[in-house]
């Protein structure tokens, strides 16, 4: 049966036709639809892990348990996974194991723009890239028979353009796959350095066998057209490429690593010029001239930043694009923002407006650095903030612990928060860690966490308790508070701030686009009341708008959280009846 799937659906499915059992991730931008689909098959366990290691590992664990087994993760979550990926390298798996990576080149929903390809050579492993959803269930079926059969982890590459979009699938029936037997093997799987030592050259002759793969499987092939000019290429740009080039000869690479050598010479030696189609760095550029391959044009004509498409190659190759067509109009600026109703709107503001220095975090609210909030200092990475905060204040003084904070959410609290607290208590420190529980991760989606009480299947499961865990910690000062509640908030602020120890203030709301949370009726503003002063601007609501020296609410915004009351000296900001 045919079908339409999205690369993450298709993916998913991969997972299910190759009989997979178990998947284990942390949702992240633009991976996280694979484990989402992949659990609302029943054949498969699935599960939400506190972070991308842990996932990683409880997949290794699965593996030498016998299963097939699977984790994803963003490009910056395998990062966070990179010390067990490194070490499942050399012990092989005994399942087959799948460790999906997505890119986001463009970064449109992330802090940098990295390339996974650095590790799955760093790493010494097999990486498969799809073009689209039928290469992304075909790769993922044929990514699990390459770890079992040269046993190895197997990186699965995909991109945003790729995860996101659309394609024809073929889809097939499930092959279920009986455990592997489980074999106590201390020389395998212990990694002390003795057993390492052996385990090395076994990952060198492996990358040799790999390499004979990538030469003759037919998963890198040459599709031969116009002579004059060829190119390599993989993964989305090959999409780009067929596009702007119908006719073009292509040697489209599914392996990026390890990349073959003679299948490439063969292709050079068959075109006039040679051009390498990539994204980011100059990975398969490298691989060319390191092995002495010409290289007639690549990072040079497309650049090191950003996504490429179809207008942008064929700008680099002085082909003509489609005129742009002017509307006559200019499409104003839409900057993001957080929605209206949005439980960290008022901390953000109440922060700002007392002076404090913000150690920011990943997540909705690292939109609070945005105007006209303009309330967040710093954001490095998951959980950045408590341990960056805590190294700042002890290289500043208790002055700067009294004017400075970390806010960080409750699912990046429980994925690598935790220990950042951990070192403030330990080490002696005074800061105030605020974690802004809106009850779900919300800036992937709503997904749930170890603290919402629900599986990735949305079955009731046990929760964590943020204030239990804090004090097991060795917190003495937790706190509870409404974000809603500005002046409970401020003064909270000011008594922790004030504290010459550890305090956490955990500041509780529902996030406003949960489905069981009730929104009130819009808010109105009365026009004679008014005095356009403009200090219900300062929030940055969406839904408040200012024209002719008044404000006014647009009721198709509005969730009516009277947060803009508080604002309001005059009164002028009203409550609707309920009908």
């Amino acid at each position: 049966m045919k079908t339409l799937l999205l690369g993450n659906e298709a993916a998913a499915r991969g997972l299910y036709e190759a009989g997979c059992r178990f998947v284990s991730a942390y949702p992240g931008t633009p991976s996280t639809e694979i484990p989402e689909s992949a659990a609302k098959y029943d054949e498969i366990y699935a599960e939400w892990a506190p972070n991308e290691k842990v996932a990683m590992e409880a997949s290794i664990g699965a593996s030498i348990g016998g299963a097939r087994a699977f984790c994803s993760m963003k490009h910056v979550g395998l990062n966070v996974a990179a010390d067990p990926l490194f070490t499942v390298s050399y012990t092989g798996v005994n399942g087959g194991l799948v460790i999906a990576v997505a890119d986001d080149q463009g970064m449109h929903s992330s802090q940098n723009e990295q390339d996974s390809r650095h590790y799955a050579i760093a790493a010494k492993l097999p990486m498969l890239e799809p073009s689209d959803s039928g290469e992304c269930l075909e790769y993922m079926k044929l990514a699990f028979d390459l770890s079992e059969g040269y046993d190895a982890p197997v990186l699965f590459r995909t991109c945003t353009r790729v995860a996101h979009s659309q394609s024809i699938v073929e889809l097939s029936d499930r092959i279920e796959r009986d455990l592997k037997p489980y074999e106590k093997n201390p020389a395998k799987y212990v990694m002390m350095p003795g057993n390492a030592k052996n385990r090395h050259p076994i990952v060198e002759e492996r990358t040799q066998k790999l390499i004979k793969f990538a030469e003759t499987s037919g998963i890198n092939r040459i599709e031969m057209g116009d002579a004059s000019v060829g190119y390599v290429t993989a993964g989305i740009c090959y999409q780009y490429l067929r596009e702007c080039l119908p006719d073009a000869s292509i040697l489209k690479l599914g392996m990026v690593n390890p990349l073959p050598v003679e299948l490439i010479k063969e292709f050079a030696s068959k075109v006039g010029k040679l051009i390498v189609v990539e994204e980011l760095d100059p990975v398969i550029e490298t691989h060319l001239r390191a092995n002495g391959i010409r290289v007639d044009g690549g990072k040079d004509l497309f650049g090191l930043c950003g996504e490429l498409s179809q207008n942008k190659i064929r700008n680099a190759l002085g082909m003509s694009t489609a005129p742009f067509i002017d509307f006559g109009e200019t499409v104003p600026p839409r900057p993001p923002t957080l929605c209206p109703g949005c439980p960290h709107r008022g901390l953000f503001y109440t922060l700002g407006k007392m002076g404090l220095m913000v150690s920011g975090d990943i997540g909705c609210y690292t939109l609070g650095s945005l105007p006209p909030l303009t309330a967040m200092d710093t954001t490095v990475c998951m959980g950045a903030s408590v341990s960056g905060l805590h190294g700042f204040n002890t290289v500043r003084g208790a002055e700067s612990a009294k004017k400075s904070v970390a806010v960080i959410g409750d699912s990046t609290f429980m994925h690598s928060g935790i220990t950042g607290l951990v070192d403030i208590v330990y080490n002696k420190g005074i800061s105030t860690v605020l974690i802004l529980d809106n009850s779900i991760t919300g800036m992937t989606g709503h997904q749930q966490n170890p603290t919402t009480g629900k599986t990735i299947k949305g079955e009731p499961a046990p929760s964590v308790s943020l204030e239990k865990l804090c004090e097991a910690i060795g917190v003495k000062r937790v706190r509870v508070v409404d974000p809603y509640a500005l002046n409970e908030l401020k003064a909270m602020l000011t008594e922790e701030l004030a504290a010459e120890e550890p305090s956490v203030i955990i500041a509780r709301r529902p996030c406003i686009l949960l489905p069981e949370v009730k929104t009130a009726p819009a808010l109105s503003i009365d026009c004679d009341a008014c005095k356009g002063c403009r200090q219900c601007m300062t929030i940055g609501c969406p839904a408040i708008s200012f024209a002719d020296k008044k404000a006014s609410i647009d009721p198709t915004l509005c969730v009516g959280c009277e947060l803009c009351i508080q604002m309001c000296k005059f009164g002028a900001i009203q409550k609707k009846e309920a009908n």
